[in-house]
């Protein structure tokens, strides 16, 4: 088979997007759509959740990339693309739209939809796109079928859809077991075919123009051995390998010029390459050095670069600083801040919802995103590459209006509670000057409150609300708007415990400071002057020595030879460290360890910076 032909003869395409919130099971449906249409041999053996190749997707459960895959169904390839459900991965979700002609929006039987679909289907209404809703899940005990399609109907006529668009066709199923049918009451044994043959009927053949080879870049990634690879659709024209192309940038400005080496074509989960890439079919290319996401890659005569969707600020920024502390050093091989540098700039190549600036003193970043969420996963990606870099706690992204009054974020959020734990949540939103808008139930002695609140407020609830409502809430967020400034929200109520000096945490040192307050630390643990190792039970900071051991005597008691029994420390995750920290620290990330520390270590240095904040203030 070359590129898009079949015995000869071009094939029929279609390109769809699968769009849900988080957990409602995309991922699995789209395995499930792999296997039936004998996408995998008999034999082969396939992972769970397939296209969740990454290893942080599969730690957390969570598509964080989109990716596309492809099948074939009664001679029409179905090019599918799978996408995250979370909106801090938003802008992954604005692309990939520009490269599809239908969407299955996937919604719970028993949750409905939430904003995240909100979001997205909000934009792939507004591109025109014509929706298939798939009601998933319907075999759970507490689905709520009929009032879950009204209130798909309800969320699609609030973002505005053409009457075409409201006319949706529906499906009900289950994707974990593999079926998909007319009505929620059809047999299991149908399998997939309906929405196969719903997808052929219902979306359009995969659009094209005419005129020569042109392709706005969608995705990227590189390549150990073929180098740079930007995946799109084809909009105009075929492409082959070894053909001169050209980068036009949003304005029209010729980035490069040069040799396609490579065109690749998702066939199932394997990218395989082919001889012509024509137009319509989602391809990558690989050859070309500098053109990236939203640049369009067209033919040498072409001069007019095709509209890249215009994509949503970014609300929250971390300053990512060169690690400076006595341990910097010992755990990673990544660490001086050119190579944090070209790590930053390289990742803003391929994501275009981050923005990255160099501070004045070179060895600092400001990193712009979505969310913490989002910014945490680039951390964690970079200390599992052997980086080590200091981080701030997350700040808003203010903006001012035209009188020069202060604007912030605001979101969104929608917080699913057991009617028991709903009064602590409502005081504890209102106190981050959360405004609540809706309270009603959600089935099972549960009620969903709807609230707009300030981003900063947010910062850091997520754990607390797991404590609060003993693990039971779910809370999903949505950036609506910029408004004004809010006033001042309070932060964390405790100071902490301080290292006073650098060597290795002793059990029995501990254990007098217990009365203290909790420790983040174990016996044997490397600490070093101004390092965090606790909080402290009251308001004020506090230096500590864990490092004095036992002194020893000839004299032997009963009582004092007890051993010591140590209560476990707090485990700081690296999201549960950067909402936990305040401005004056920061948490330190290696590939082994995540620590908190004061941003000034020296405690001379830091009374003369508190005092000079004081002045200033006053």
């Amino acid at each position: 088979m070359t590129g898009s032909t079949r015995f000869g003869y071009p094939m029929k395409l279609r390109n769809i997007a699968i769009i849900a919130h988080v957990d409602h099971g995309k991922t699995t449906l789209v395995d499930k759509l792999l296997q039936q249409s004998g996408t995998f041999r008999e034999n082969q053996r396939v992972e769970e959740r397939a296209m969740d190749s990454n290893d942080l997707e599969k730690e957390r459960g969570i598509t964080i990339l989109a990716k596309a895959t492809s099948v074939v169904w009664k001679d029409t390839r179905v090019n599918i693309v799978d996408t995250p459900g979370h909106a801090d991965f938003g802008g992954e979700v604005e692309r990939i739209l520009s490269m599809v002609d239908g969407v299955i929006v996937l919604v719970d039987a028993a949750e409905g939809p939430m904003p995240q679909t909100k979001f997205v289907v909000g934009k792939a209404l507004k591109i025109g796109l014509r929706p298939i809703v798939a009601i998933n899940k319907v075999d759970r005990p507490d689905a709520r079928i009929n009032e879950v399609v009204n209130e798909v109907f309800d969320l699609f006529a609030a973002l505005d859809a053409t009457d075409e668009q409201l006319d949706f066709p529906i499906l009900y199923g289950s994707g974990r077991n593999g079926w998909m049918a007319t009505s929620p009451d059809a047999s299991p044994d149908v399998g997939l075919e309906p929405l196969f043959d719903l997808v052929l009927q219902h979306v359009p053949q995969a659009r094209t123009e005419e005129g020569p080879f042109r392709m706005l870049g969608t995705l990227l990634e590189a390549n150990p051995f073929l180098g740079r690879i930007v995946t799109g659709r084809i909009a105009s024209g075929t492409v082959k390998p070894n053909q001169s192309i050209k980068v036009l940038d949003r304005s029209g400005k010729v980035v490069e010029t040069g040799r396609v080496s490579k065109i690749l074509a998702f066939r199932g989960l394997e990218r395989q390459p082919i001889d012509v890439g024509e137009a319509g079919d989602i391809v990558s290319i690989a050859g070309l050095v500098k053109g990236t996401v939203a640049d369009t890659f067209c033919d040498p005569q072409v001069d007019t670069p095709i509209q890249a969707q215009p994509i949503d600020p970014p609300t929250v920024t971390m300053s990512f600083i060169v690690n400076d502390s006595p341990l910097a050093g010992t755990e990673g091989d990544k660490v001086t801040s050119r190579m944090i540098r070209d790590r930053l700039f390289k990742e803003a190549e391929g994501n275009v919802t981050l923005r990255i600036e160099e501070a004045a003193d070179k060895d600092s970043f400001y990193v712009s995103g979505r969310g913490e969420l989002q910014l945490a996963i680039l951390i964690e990606t970079m200390r599992r590459e052997g980086f080590e870099i200091a981080v701030s706690r997350p700040r808003v992204v203010f903006e001012k209006d035209e009188d020069g009054d202060l604007l912030e974020p605001v979101e969104e959020v929608v917080i699913d509670v057991d009617e028991e734990h709903s009064g602590v949540v409502v005081q504890k939103m209102s106190e981050r000057k959360a405004e609540m808008l809706e309270m009603r139930p959600s089935g099972g002695d549960r009620l969903r409150l709807v609230f707009h609140a300030p981003t900063r407020g947010l910062i850091g609830y997520q754990g607390e609300l797991m404590t609060d409502t003993r693990g039971t809430a779910i809370m999903n967020r949505l950036f609506k708007a910029y408004e004004s400034y809010k006033g001042e929200i309070p932060g964390r109520r405790n100071g902490v415990l301080i290292s006073n000096d650098k060597g290795e945490a002793v059990a029995y040192a501990m254990w007098n400071l217990e009365d203290r307050g909790p420790m983040m630390i174990e016996p044997g643990w490397k600490v070093y002057q101004g390092m965090i190792i606790g909080e402290h039970n009251r308001e004020n900071d506090l230096e500590v020595n864990v490092l004095k051991g036992k002194k020893l005597t000839n004299i032997r008691t009963t009582s004092k030879d007890e051993a010591v029994r140590l209560t476990p420390p707090i485990k700081m995750t690296l999201e549960k460290s950067l909402a936990w920290i305040q401005d004056d620290e920061l948490v330190e990330v290696t590939p082994k360890s995540i620590r908190l520390r004061k941003t000034v270590l020296d405690p001379n240095d830091r009374k003369r910076a508190e005092r000079a904040k004081e002045t200033l203030s006053a």
